[in-house]
């Protein structure tokens, strides 16, 4: 009878630390939703009406924009997105709301637009170098490209013929 509960008790064992490594090694396979930005409430939203809103009603309905307008202070922006991703995948973007307020110059709302997920681009890089114009210049190019290009001729310095002003011009 002592082995029997014995072997029970290893049985037992080696059965939780089964379950423990499965459980664990399931665990990194999960799916992890995250949410960024601007909590949108429907009700609150709804309640924002152009024509009677104003600036400092809409901020104390909704809060603090994610971000204004960048040329006058004309439109304002509430963005709100879920991003879903596996273990240690790129996230994408599952949901997207951006929220546009937009103000007359005198701050009352004109218009309320809502956007979803046709707003997201699509960027595809290719490699890892950015194409840029220009010279592809390299770095002994760099650092001893303008050796002899100072104080040539036209270039600005006070070579031979240039026009400062000094005793034989004038």
């Amino acid at each position: 009878m002592p082995q029997f509960s014995r072997h029970s008790r290893r049985g037992r064992l080696v059965i939780a630390i089964g379950l423990s490594a499965s459980l664990l090694g399931t665990s990194a396979c999960t799916r992890i939703r995250t949410h960024q930005g601007y909590q949108v409430d429907k009700l609150l939203v709804d309640s924002v009406q152009p024509g009677i809103d104003n600036r400092a009603s809409v901020e104390g309905t909704l809060g603090r924009p994610s971000f204004v307008s960048q040329f006058g202070e004309q439109d304002w922006y509430y963005v709100s997105r879920t991003m879903r991703a596996l273990a240690f995948s790129n996230p994408k973007p599952v949901e997207q709301t951006v929220l546009r307020v937009r103000f007359d110059p005198a701050g009352n709302v004109t218009a309320v637009d809502r956007m979803g997920m046709e707003q997201i681009a699509r960027i595809s890089p290719s490699g890892d170098k950015t194409p840029t114009l220009g010279r592809h210049r390299s770095l002994f190019d760099e650092i001893f490209g303008n050796i002899g290009a100072v104080g040539a001729g036209g270039m600005g310095g006070a070579g031979a013929g240039s026009n400062t002003g000094g005793p034989n011009g004038s």
